[in-house]
């Protein structure tokens, strides 16, 4: 599970920061999940080590064009070159009205099948793997955040020990991987869990953009190992951060404080902190860190491994 960040500016980019994007890879299945999809996201997926053969699902926050004006670029490049078999996209009202659209005026034509998916807050997405859902924030126009979560697996089954208990090979050993209880022809009954290593606990990330403090927030990234959450504005312009419904860099921290996530990222900054200026970025990562430590900054195509948790554990006891 790796985040790529595709832009990591707000409203307009800059020299070094493009407008929002983040890749989320998913490397088991071959896999490319995108939120949102600013002006430009092709660009930066072409630089990266990303495939735009692997992109099969996008999920779009809100209508504002810093995040959605790449959308139509990406979706017909995946058709002229990029091999993709096919493309749900996820998004508020109105998203599938300005595709069709966009469609017609541009005569573009999609050699792939696209699926357009109106969200309301819940689950919006289930596989045997990933559980995705939605829910609203508090922003200037209708503005969703979502959270991806890894379903858990059980541990490494234990072969020799099956063997161990002339347990038949076949299908009651995939039962048994999955936790089940089994019952052997010869009556004895085998519960799984003792034939397997500890759970493996599911991976869980939440994007929040675009919105000040709301409880909306918080519940997405509830226990989350990363939350990916705006920081458009320091501390001190938060009269500007409310006039606008965006966050400053302790509204971020604070949701990562009250979500117990364990790790903040944040993402969508103001041009305004360029280097130079009375106040810059490295000064709204302090401001974070003071709230919530386990806080970084992200820039254009950083890298994040989301680790299991039973890695964190050893990480954190030096193991």
């Amino acid at each position: 599970m790796q985040i790529t960040f595709l832009g990591t500016s707000s409203g307009v980019p800059t020299r070094s920061r493009n407008v929002s994007s983040v890749a989320l890879r998913l490397p088991q299945r071959a896999e490319l999940w995108l939120f949102d999809c600013g002006e430009g996201t092709q660009h930066q997926i072409m630089r990266s080590e990303l495939k735009i053969s692997q992109l099969s699902r996008i999920f779009i926050t809100h209508m504002h064009g810093d995040h959605i004006f790449g959308l139509m670029g990406l979706l017909a490049t995946c058709g002229l070159a990029g091999n993709v078999e096919r493309i749900d996209i996820y998004g508020p009202p109105g998203l599938n009205d300005y595709i069709h659209s966009a469609s017609r005026y541009s005569h573009t034509h999609f050699s792939y099948p696209i699926k357009v998916h109106a969200i309301r807050p819940g689950v919006i997405y289930e596989d045997e793997d990933f559980t995705v859902s939605c829910g609203n924030l508090h922003h200037r126009i209708p503005a969703f955040g979502y959270r991806v979560a890894e379903k858990d697996r059980s541990g490494r089954f234990d072969v020799e020990k099956a063997k161990a208990l002339q347990i038949p090979a076949g299908r009651i050993y995939g039962q048994l991987k999955r936790g089940e209880t089994v019952t052997l022809d010869d009556g004895r009954v085998i519960d799984g869990t003792q034939l397997c290593g500890p759970t493996e606990i599911g991976r869980k990330i939440a994007y929040c953009t675009d919105t000040i403090y709301c409880d909306g927030a918080v519940e997405l990234a509830h226990d989350v190992d990363v939350l990916i959450h705006e920081a458009t504005f320091a501390h001190q312009d938060a009269d500007m951060a409310f006039q606008r419904l965006h966050s400053t860099t302790t509204m971020a921290a604070q949701t990562a404080l009250a979500a117990g996530a364990h790790r903040l990222i944040m993402s969508h900054f103001s041009p305004r902190y360029a280097p130079g200026n009375t106040l810059e970025l490295k000064d709204l990562l302090k401001e974070a860190r003071a709230i919530f430590p386990r806080t970084d900054m992200a820039h254009d195509f950083m890298i994040h491994e989301v680790p299991r948790r039973r890695e964190v554990e050893l990480t954190k006891v030096g193991v």
